[in-house]
Formats: C-alpha cells, structure tokens, sequence
C-alpha cells in the first residue's frame, strides 16, 4: 500500500499548479472583461452626449426658423416648427413661451393658455412666461388669474416696466370696471323685484267692500242664468229675440229655420 503513496504526492502538487494557473487566466479574463464592461458604458454615454447635442442642435436651429416665420405672420408655419422642435428638447419652457404668444396672435385664447402654463411648469422661474401666461388670461376673461400671473412676473422680475405700466394696471382697471358692472347688476336686479312686489296691491279680500262686490256679482250670474234670450231667424227673414224661462219656453212656430243662442 506503500507504494501508492508518490501518486497521491505528485497528483497534489499537479492539482495545485493547476489551480494556480486556472486562477491566473480566471483573472486575467475578469480584468479583460472589466475593461470591456467599462468600454461599453463609456462608449454607451458617449453616443447618448453626442445624441443629445444633435437634438439640442437641430431644436435650436428649427426655433429660430420659426422665429423668422412668426416675425413674418406666418404663425401656423412657425407653429410646426416649433412643434417639431419640441419633440426634440420637450423641456424647453422658450418654445412653448413663444407658441403661446403666436396663438394669442390668432386669437386662439384656449391654446394659447395652455401653451403658457406648460413654459411655466416647465421654467418657473420665467418671468416673460408668466407674463405671456397672464396676457392669455386675460384675452379668456381671467382678469383675477392674469392679475396674479403679473404679480408673480414683477416678483421675478421688479424691474420690468412693461408689465408694471402696462399689463397689470390694465388688468387692475379691467378688475375695476368688472366690480362696478357687477355692482349696477345687482342694484338693477334688486330695483327691479321691489317694483315686482309694489305694482302687486295688497288686497284686504274679507273687507265690506269685497264682500259686497262679490255678493253682487253672484246675483247678477244668477238672473242672467234664470232668463236667457234666443234669437229667432223665420223663412221670409225676419229676426225676432224672445226671452226665454226655465218655466215657460217658448217654441217657434212651423216657419223657423234658423235658431241661435
């Protein structure tokens, strides 16, 4: 059994020189790999920089084409463009800034609203879109909403003398003007129910008077039930009325033809 023991020896130092080796390679292949995994990411980021800075590109380039439309009153023009410009950067508050302004342009208040409240979302800290935003306002008939939207541009901006001198004290008088009118409606409104209630008399119908009134009015039904007249037309044309009694009424002779009530 002795003789059986070199193997085992030998077999041990082969396993661990093997080992050793397959460790080595095992490395070398994980540190190949390692490299190839961080090749692939940078190489990965890279394409998505280059992308982005197409898309930036090519939006810019296309917003300042519709710039040059909109400057010419070509709105629906500029409007493509600038919506095909926002498939590219979505996030660009300036774009959308700028459509709302074109549709106000075509009178196109409900679009034009959104439009702007979309650059502000986008961008609040914009003050020329809260400015865009409160001038949509108040083309719907939002003078409260484009009051507010005003203030907020001015707190961004204080120093900006368009929308202080103008936007937002005609805002304030069109707020002025709209208190007042609701004001004469409301007194007009209430004039008018207290004539409602003053052209009504205001009958006392258990007075002597009313009573007696309508005492009389029995009576005089009652005898014009009690008699009543028929007019009788005859053959040769001759009209003649007769009164008639519940008692006694009176029958035309053979030569009637005509009877009427």
């Amino acid at each position: 059994m002795a003789s059986f023991g070199w193997k085992r020896k030998i077999g041990e130092k082969v396993s661990k020189a093997s080992s050793q080796q397959f460790e080595a390679e095992a490395a070398d292949e994980e540190d190949q790999a390692d490299d190839d995994d961080t090749n692939w990411v940078h190489a990965t980021k890279r394409r998505k920089e280059i992308l982005l800075e197409e898309c930036v590109k090519k939006s810019k380039e296309l917003k300042d084409e519709g710039a040059d439309l909109a400057e010419n009153r070509r709105y629906r023009e500029a409007i493509l463009k600038w919506d095909e410009a926002l498939q590219l950067t979505p996030e660009d508050a300036t774009l959308y800034e700028m459509k709302s302004q074109v549709l106000m342009s075509l009178h196109e208040m409900f679009p034009a609203v959104h439009a702007a409240e979309m650059a502000v979302q986008r961008n609040p800290r914009s003050w020329d879109a809260w400015q865009t935003l409160g001038r949509a306002q108040l083309g719907l008939g939002e003078i409260a909403l484009a009051i507010r939207s005003f203030q907020v541009s001015l707190h961004i901006f204080p120093m900006n003398p368009e929308v202080w001198k103008e936007d937002l004290s005609w805002a304030r008088k069109l707020h002025e003007q709209q208190k007042a009118t609701k004001t004469e409606s409301v007194q007009a409104l209430a004039r008018g129910k207290e004539l409602a209630q003053e052209s009504i008399p205001d009958y006392d119908f258990e007075s002597d008077e009313i009573v007696a009134v309508c005492a009389a009015i029995a009576e005089k039904e009652k005898a014009l039930s009690a008699a009543k007249t028929v007019v009788i037309v005859s053959a040769s044309g001759t009209v003649e009325t007769v009164t008639e009694k519940d008692n006694c009424r009176t029958t035309p002779d053979e030569t009637l033809f005509i009877r009427a009530r």
